[in-house]
């Protein structure tokens, strides 16, 4: 099976200040150089869904991938996402968030087949997922007629299975505010 990565970054930050958290500082690095050294070895290619200017991840040396539905959140990433990865021929697609550091080095293989996503003590990961390229239409759809916008809506329609791993720690930890980054600076 042929799968592509997508790193989604195209959230707001607002409980960080309406920053890129994937361009945070953590450990002398960026938050989104722990989550490419985690994906790329588990991905055919990778890209990245961002509605931003593309040059800000010029470093990552990835596709930038903007929406081409607007306002759906995570969902209007992965459709884009399901976009690309079907032009280069893949089976499935594999998305994370830009602000996951610590996700584990066999996410991919652990999530096949999907669809399914990532579940730990801290509950479901439903943007941490491994999605059918088959899926894409469907998608499609749902956006356009105006429904949910949460992944995990979406995702019980279409059979989201959800896949447990443990810690130590949460391998899931988001840096969502500047406690989780403080937090998440002891951990690299």
């Amino acid at each position: 099976m042929r799968v592509l990565g997508l790193i989604l970054a195209g959230g707001l930050g607002t409980r960080m200040g309406g920053v890129e958290k994937p361009l945070l500082p953590l450990g002398g690095r960026h938050i989104i150089d722990f989550v490419l050294e985690r994906v790329r070895p588990q991905v055919a290619a990778l890209a990245i869904s961002a509605n931003c200017d593309p040059a800000r991840y010029a470093a990552c040396t990835c596709p930038v991938l903007a929406d081409r539905i607007a306002g759906r959140g995570p969902l209007g990433g992965v459709l884009r996402g399901l976009e690309w990865a079907e032009e280069h021929g893949a089976d499935a697609l594999l998305t994370v968030p830009g602000d996951t550091p610590f996700l584990p080095e066999n996410l991919a293989a652990r999530l096949s087949p999907g669809p399914a996503c990532a579940e730990s003590a801290t509950g479901a990961h439903f943007p941490v997922a491994l999605w059918p390229i088959t899926a894409r239409k469907t998608l499609a759809d749902w956006l356009a007629s105006q429904q949910s916008g949460r992944v995990s809506a979406f995702g019980a329609l279409i059979g989201l299975r959800r896949v447990w791993f443990e810690g130590p720690g949460d391998p899931f930890q988001n840096i969502n505010t500047p406690s989780d980054l403080e937090a998440a600076q002891r951990n690299v």
